[in-house]
């Protein structure tokens, strides 16, 4: 009595001119119809339809509200952390000294924008959009040697932003090379690897890209790239999530390093290039 309703699907809308009002699920139907709360309403759905229809009920109603709630509550933004320019020599220096990226590669990616110093003296690796919009940062504790500290900035949306850079070729060239690596630390690693070995940036644009989850690949952009080399460095885990990237994009090659990560294998390499160079000079001495 007072009510005119229409069923459809989930849904349901009273025609009735003092009610002219709707929602969907068998819960909000009772509690409108019964002028009842939400737990009167379950217990009426029990007498008539058991435990079985009480719980279908109950789904639906939570994804109805979880749906409501993705459509109508405010998204938190992405607030960068604030530059602490008197902290970036720490960070530098951890990064160089600690970690055996050259200080010209530091000195690019700090132009750039891509690295810089907290107010917690912990290096921010920015992580951008393909567009080049800032949506994240990932935070590496620079505070000695053993400092463990790492995680993303709150906000950052890790499904739709990465921390990556381009070396070689121009600006405005079709990337022909995509790098993956599991952390920003590891992608700079890579590139600084090659560039020590060729000498010189690699002669395509290569873009190096640090993805720490499969599931937030940009998939849709890198199946534009011809080439791709999955670098996640030599573990199981690496290992899995290697081949779960092989299995999305056939095009893709798998490339382990020779040690535990990419900046191991970084700084063996500095460690092994410093002993040829005193040997070098001990012989150069010698001919003396």
């Amino acid at each position: 009595h007072g009510h005119i309703i229409n069923i459809d699907g989930p849904k349901f809308y009273d025609f009735a001119p003092d009610q002219q009002k709707g929602s969907g699920g068998a819960i909000d139907l009772v509690m409108h119809v019964n002028n009842c709360n939400f737990r009167q309403a379950v217990v009426w759905l029990d007498e008539r339809f058991g435990s079985a229809g009480v719980e279908r009920a109950a789904l639906a109603h939570v994804k109805n509200r979880a749906a409501d709630i993705i459509q109508t509550e405010p998204r938190p933004q992405f607030t960068p952390p604030v530059e602490d320019k008197a902290n970036w020599s720490a960070v530098e220096y951890y990064l160089t000294q600690f970690r055996g990226i050259r200080s010209d590669c530091v000195q690019m990616l700090h132009n750039q924008g891509l690295v810089y110093a907290d107010q917690q003296q912990n290096a921010v690796f920015v992580m951008r959009n393909l567009d080049g919009q800032r949506n994240g940062a990932f935070l590496r504790g620079t505070r000695g040697e053993n400092n463990t500290f790492k995680g993303y900035e709150k906000g950052t949306k890790r499904r739709s932003c990465w921390f990556y850079f381009h070396l070689g070729g121009k600006a405005n060239d079709f990337t022909s090379t995509a790098i993956l690596c599991k952390s920003p630390i590891d992608a700079i690693s890579r590139a600084m690897l090659e560039y020590l070995k060729r000498g010189d940036v690699p002669p395509e644009r290569t873009v190096y890209m640090a993805i720490d989850d499969i599931k937030s690949l940009p998939l849709e952009r890198l199946q534009k790239v011809p080439n791709i080399l999955v670098a996640f460095g030599n573990d199981k885990s690496a290992d899995a999530a290697a081949q779960r990237v092989l299995e999305l994009m056939p095009q893709s090659q798998i490339k382990k390093s020779k040690a535990s990560d990419w900046n191991q294998q970084l700084l063996d390499y500095g460690r092994q290039l410093r002993q040829q160079q005193q040997q070098q000079q001990q012989e150069d001495e010698l001919s003396l």
